[in-house]
């Protein structure tokens, strides 16, 4: 009988491994380091801070509820390719997550703004006005948010058992109790990851948010906007606010340890 034996780790893969780490780890290290916190807890405590958080709170959730309400259907469509065109469709989906922030505040700008294809009809027959108001930054949020939920949630949709779903369909379950019942609940978690990476996604929104939203405290300035707007005047401020963003960062990385940090992927 033999015995195995263990094949060494590769030494070429280390040195570049530990440099990615460092390079990945030392800005936050940096961060922390400098951080003023002996009025750290007055300078996150101020209203301003407190507006901005409350917002980045409440438009980034609303984002998310917004991305599950109509990207949880488009990604089994996708999914079941039931669509025409869906190759055309997902392609549509991804390209969000490629586009610079700014160029997708000025595709929403042409499509939503006062003079846009959509904004304008909106404005002049209803007054309503998306561009510069809560509701942009909304918009905004959800519009380079929902694909991390959309192709999230296709995979699961794609990979788990279909055959639940056809031994419900047999019994004389109706397709709305299948996907209700069946497929929501075997998709669950994927449905999780996918929402708290959505919202993740929205809370640290910039370029699209600043473009068509504009910086308004207590209207659109959400969190990662105080901290550009205190970079340009207290170093120490646009620290301690990044440092509360790092923090909601890192409790979304606790929240995902299952899906992530033990390697291993759920449907």
């Amino acid at each position: 009988m033999t015995t195995r034996r263990a094949a060494a780790p590769p030494w070429f893969l280390i040195g570049p491994g530990v440099i990615a780490v460092a390079f990945l780890v030392f800005p936050l290290i940096a961060l922390l380091l400098q951080a003023p916190w002996g009025s750290f807890a007055s300078i996150i405590s101020t209203p301003s801070a407190m507006d901005a958080l409350r917002l980045s709170v409440i438009t980034s959730l609303l984002a998310t509820a917004i991305a599950a309400a109509i990207g949880i259907p488009l990604a089994w469509l996708l999914a079941r390719e039931i669509l025409p065109g869906t190759r055309l469709v997902r392609a549509f989906v991804i390209v969000p997550l490629l586009l610079p922030p700014v160029v997708s505040g000025v595709a929403l700008l042409a499509a939503f703004g006062r003079r846009g294809s959509v904004g304008g009809f909106l404005y002049g027959t209803f007054g309503i006005q998306l561009p510069f108001t809560t509701a942009g930054v909304i918009l905004a949020e959800t519009f380079v948010a929902m694909p991390f939920l959309i192709i999230t949630l296709e995979g699961a949709f794609r990979s788990f058992d279909r055959r639940f779903e056809d031994a419900a369909v047999t019994l004389g379950a109706s397709s709305w109790t299948v996907f209700r019942r069946i497929t929501i609940p075997l998709v669950g978690p994927s449905i999780i990851a996918g929402a708290v990476l959505c919202w993740a996604r929205a809370l640290g929104e910039f370029g699209a948010t600043i473009t068509f939203a504009g910086n308004f405290p207590g209207v659109t300035q959400t969190m990662p906007l105080a901290v550009y707007t205190a970079l340009e005047s207290d170093r120490d401020i646009a620290i301690a606010l990044s440092i509360l963003l790092l923090t909601v960062s890192i409790a979304v990385l606790v929240a995902m340890r299952g899906n992530y940090m033990r390697g291993g992927t759920r449907a």
